[in-house]
């Protein structure tokens, strides 16, 4: 018999949506993808989500969210991605590496992915000092000066994040404003260990042979000209 409703993603989207249909007595089954509970699991303080006054770190909030869901019955495939599916004809077919799902309805929530520089060096240097995610590798840059490449709502939090442990941070951003809301805005321009480099761009990031990062080019956005900013890691956002 094919499933009722098969949800793909446990981000919020998708966890809501199965709490609505668990309840429901729909008997949902949620594919989590590689990273349960989706990127809000990689973000530290969240301010903005009603009934937390206080705020809730992301991963604590995730956490709610799928015992919430699975306490009104549905059931989480977790660490598994979807490699194919069909729905051209019903019941729609869901494959996982070595398990293959049937379901009358399909809900897509699949939320989004980091947005890379598309560097070369980026690949060679992830996790030797490129990263895309402060809580999660934060703690290795303690005393280090480290950059943050981006200007909106998720390149803020990560700076300020990242200023627990860093020596320095700084913001690269190809404008002349930040794209964050103005209360993100407003606590990264007044953080004493937080400098914004404006119209500037990453061109390259090097390790001069080390295997890690130990600097990156910026290209000034106005101006064209180069210039190189040394830091032990740098982080896309």
């Amino acid at each position: 018999m094919p499933e009722k409703l098969v949800i793909l993603g446990s981000g919020p989207a998708g966890l809501t949506a199965a709490i609505y249909a668990a309840r429901a007595d729909l008997d949902p089954v949620v594919i989590t993808g590689l990273l349960p509970g989706g990127q809000l699991t990689r973000t530290a303080e969240v301010e903005n989500y009603p009934g937390f006054p206080e705020g809730v770190m992301g991963p604590e909030l995730m956490d709610k969210f799928t015992k919430q869901a699975e306490r009104f019955g549905a059931r989480l495939v977790r660490f598994k991605d979807v490699t194919r599916v069909d729905f051209s004809h019903r019941p729609f077919t869901i494959e996982l590496e070595g398990e293959k799902y049937e379901a009358e309805a399909v809900i897509v929530a699949t939320g989004a992915s980091p947005r890379m520089l598309g560097l070369p060096a980026e690949e060679k240097l992830l996790a030797r000092g490129v990263s895309t995610c402060a809580t999660c590798d934060g703690a290795f840059f303690r005393d280090k000066k480290v950059v943050v490449v981006g200007g909106g709502d998720s390149a803020a939090e990560e700076a300020i994040f990242l200023t627990r442990f860093a020596s320095h941070v700084t913001v690269i951003h190809r404008r002349d404003e930040l794209r964050a809301s103005k209360i993100m805005a407003k606590k990264v321009l007044s953080h004493e260990k937080i400098t914004v480099r404006w119209n500037a761009v990453v061109v390259d990031i090097l390790d001069v042979d080390r295997g890690q990062v130990t600097a990156v080019k910026l290209r000034d956005t106005k101006t064209g000209e180069e210039d190189l900013l040394e830091c032990d890691g740098v982080f896309i956002a």
